[in-house]
């Protein structure tokens, strides 16, 4: 939404009052961009991948008993920690998982009876249907 004229005055006074007060901190909240912080989280989780594999690699090589077997599970561990991290930073960058998850739709062989379910309108939970209801009784549609 939009914000309204006299919004934005504000908005705009208050950035002003922002740089008169403090120039640098200013700058630099205005010069940050998230994108970048998660691009760095990536750049970092690759370094962290490739050490990974060189420690699974190292523990492979190895040949001491029981610390090959804890060398190679760290160097897994670290490669796996790695490629989450990365994961989570590219999802938030590119926005993905950030809108709520959307109900299956239904089959005709799903539906139950009922008037809503007649109407082709999908039977919600008890607080959307009489939300629905509200919203109709205030339009006046009933």
């Amino acid at each position: 939404m939009p914000l309204s004229e006299h919004e934005q005055r504000m908005l705009e006074q208050i950035e002003q009052q922002l740089y008169a007060e403090d120039p640098k901190f200013a700058h630099a909240v205005r010069s940050t961009n998230p994108q970048i912080h998660y691009k760095r989280r990536i750049v970092k989780s690759a370094v962290g991948f490739v050490v990974g594999v060189g420690v699974l690699m190292a523990g492979l090589v190895i040949n001491a008993g029981a610390a090959t077997i804890a060398i190679s599970v760290a160097g897994f561990l670290l490669m796996l920690a790695s490629s989450l991290w990365a994961l989570t930073s590219w999802k938030r960058m590119a926005g993905i998982g950030d809108e709520p998850a959307r109900e299956p739709r239904r089959g005709r062989q799903g539906r139950q009876g009922g008037r809503e379910s007649r109407q082709g309108r999908p039977k919600g939970t008890f607080m959307e249907r009489m939300e629905e209801r509200w919203r109709r009784r205030t339009e006046g549609e009933l």
